[in-house]
């Protein structure tokens, strides 16, 4: 295998693993590693010096200029810090649910947005009542039977 194929895979390899950590920066090398072995493969460089030198320039132009709009588009809704209670998304506050599971022992699963959640709640739901999110934890929502005062916020 030639020294261009090594950088094209390398960042192929690069930009697969992105995917599972979801930093936006191995994205950016991976590009820098295929673009680097592209110029390697058509003969704009031949060295290993000039091989690195491209690789380093590309990557840190490529992570300075774009990682911030790529992280935007990437990185989901924004979440609040609540002092109190850790990390608390705000984008479902005052949310309409309907309760799947009956609540035992103030836990159950509720329907928000056509997908299932787990739950808590003070308050006795029945499956199919309806219930309002009043805290989204992440992976785990609070619900109420009474509405609360919060507006959800525009998506």
């Amino acid at each position: 295998m030639t020294t261009a194929m090594w950088w094209i895979l390398i960042g192929v390899v690069l930009i697969i693993t992105e995917l599972l950590a979801t930093s936006i920066i191995a994205v950016f090398l991976g590009l820098a590693a295929i673009i680097t072995g592209l110029a390697l493969h058509i003969g704009l460089i031949e060295t290993t010096t000039a091989q690195y030198t491209l690789f380093g320039i590309v990557s840190i132009t490529l992570l300075v200029t774009a990682r911030g709009k790529f992280k935007r588009w990437f990185s989901g809704f924004t979440a609040d810090k609540d002092g109190e209670h850790g990390t608390v998304f705000q984008k479902d506050l005052g949310e309409r649910v309907t309760v799947q599971t009956d609540f035992e022992q103030g836990a159950g699963r509720v329907v928000l947005n056509g997908v299932a959640w787990d739950a808590l709640s003070d308050d006795p739901l029945k499956k199919g009542d309806v219930a309002w999110v009043v805290r989204n934890e992440g992976i785990r929502l609070t619900v109420s039977a009474h509405r609360p005062q919060v507006t959800p916020k525009t998506k």
